[in-house]
């Protein structure tokens, strides 16, 4: 009888008896949400995998269907989305074959454009997953690795006379710069949580494609690292110490880089908020990466931007100018003309900024090695050269130490004079004495007499060098005596050819 009573009455369901009807009924629902639409112009929500995006799995997120557009999905979703869209992205097509997943390829570049769109009209907000989703599609797209430089040049870079070389794959690759460079300039980002995905190993990988051979890909890097370099302050030793191992390398190892130029047009700007008094890391990397950058024969292709670098030290701090000052002399070029050119120009701007004190530091080898210049058979060097007394300011320094510049110079000048090939040379070498005429007329009439003096010596020593050579080669004429017809020499005896030498 108990037993009858009890059977009638209703059994209470078990856990595991729920949770199986609850996941058929999703299970429905997911299946019917597939191919019909709800009211509110959605479809029914599906769990990301967790091999795609763990993190978000692990927080319970969901994600709306990638392939919808923004417009189309309340405020609410649109987080979701987004994310949708980011992990959609991650999905990398090959451009060698421009026919190959064509609408894949575009579907894709279209889905960039709108996160970009979104991005830019400022309703994204950037939550831990949205920054990991977009560092990470970021990465898988951007960073890869460069085949062999097959080009003929050793000098590494472009050169002028090179056509540059475009990436097949820049039709999508604009666009995720594009999206990178507006995540990183976002204003309501929040940095601490951002530095954890932006973190070192992303900023050498960033770094890495400064070697593209696509001048667009370098342009774009250009920007967006130096938006990283001023918002996460915290890396910003790690970039100037990553930036000196790439151009130590460049110097000293390979001289191959195509992205030196743009890496100095970054650090022109850096420089010129450094601190005062400046520390002894930025003195370090003037010393030991920028002035050995005026070594590598390419220095053509980023010579520009390697003076603004110079010269921003040195507006810095006035003393670095003879530092900088050796470092040229140091590195001068002697057999290409294109080159020294490039460094009297470098000179002419550094001495316009050099105090009287550190000029007089250095006027002595600097001196001397203009003196050359303005004997250079190129007559653009020797004009080069004669164009800094043009300079006021060189002007003032020359003309406050002529008692040490003048010996220095006129014996190249005079040598002009005599025997230049070039009339143009020749002319400004005679407007350049006669500078120094007005200038200390007795200092030259010295400087004429003490060179007449040295050209005497420098012909007896000539004479005597001649005389000594034929009296050498009056002893070697003399025959060997031999004996029997056979080959055999005799020792001479040192006191029958003597010889002052």
């Amino acid at each position: 009888m108990i037993k009858q009573i009890l059977s009638k009455l209703p059994r209470k369901s078990s856990k595991s008896d729920t949770l199986a009807s609850a996941g058929s009924d999703s299970n429905n629902n997911t299946n019917l949400g597939s191919s019909i639409q709800c009211s509110n112009g959605l479809n029914v929500v599906r769990r990301m995998s967790s091999a795609v995006f763990p993190s978000m799995v692990a927080a319970g997120a969901e994600a709306v269907e990638p392939h919808l557009s923004f417009k189309d999905v309340p405020n609410t979703e649109k987080q979701k989305l987004f994310v949708s869209k980011l992990n959609l992205c991650c999905v990398v097509y090959h451009f060698n074959d421009p026919d190959k997943d064509q609408a894949e390829k575009d579907s894709k570049r279209q889905a960039l454009i709108e996160l970009v769109d979104f991005v830019a009209s400022g309703s994204a907000k950037f939550s831990e997953a949205a920054i990991a989703a977009t560092c990470k599609m970021c990465a898988v797209n951007l960073f890869r690795d460069f085949p062999p430089k097959y080009r003929s040049n050793s000098t590494g870079g472009e050169t002028e006379d090179e056509e540059p070389m475009f990436d097949p794959a820049w039709s999508h690759l604009q666009v995720v710069y594009d999206l990178l460079l507006r995540f990183v300039s976002y204003s309501s980002l929040d940095v601490k949580v951002a530095k954890k995905y932006v973190d070192h190993s992303f900023i050498l990988r960033l770094l890495e494609l400064f070697d593209s051979e696509d001048p667009r890909e370098r342009d774009c890097l250009k920007t967006i690292l130096h938006r990283i370099y001023g918002k996460f302050m915290v890396h910003r030793p790690f970039v100037r110490k990553a930036v000196s191992n790439i151009i130590y390398r460049f110097v000293f190892e390979t001289e191959r880089h195509n992205g030196i130029a743009e890496l100095l047009e970054i650090f022109g700007s850096v420089i010129s908020g450094f601190a005062l008094p400046l520390k002894e890391e930025h003195k370090m990397f003037l010393s030991r990466a920028l002035i050995p950058l005026h070594k590598p024969k390419s220095v053509g292709i980023y010579h520009q931007q390697l003076t603004y670098c110079v010269v921003q030290f040195i507006e810095k701090d006035p003393k670095l100018a003879s530092v900088v000052i050796k470092g040229l002399l140091k590195y001068w070029p002697v057999t290409n003309s294109q080159k020294e050119l490039m460094f009297l120009s470098e000179l002419e701007e550094i001495l316009e900024m050099t105090s009287a004190v550190e000029f007089q530091k250095i006027m002595v080898p600097l001196f001397r090695r203009v003196g050359c210049c303005l004997n250079s058979s190129h007559f653009q060097v020797a004009e080069r050269a004669h164009f800094l007394w043009n300079n006021e300011h060189v002007f003032n320094h020359i003309t406050q130490n002529r008692q040490v510049i003048l010996p220095l110079v006129f014996p190249a000048l005079e040598r002009n004079t005599r025997n230049h090939w070039n009339q143009a040379v020749l002319n400004l070498t005679l407007n350049v004495r006669k500078m120094f005429c007005e200038m200390d007329e007795e200092l030259v009439l010295a400087c004429q007499s003490k060179l007449e003096e040295e050209d005497s010596k420098s012909s007896m020593a000539a004479e005597k060098r001649r005389l000594t050579w034929e009296r050498l080669e009056t002893a070697a004429s003399f025959q060997p005596v031999g004996g029997g017809g056979g080959n055999i020499s005799f020792l001479v005896n040192p006191a029958t050819c003597s010889v002052t030498c």
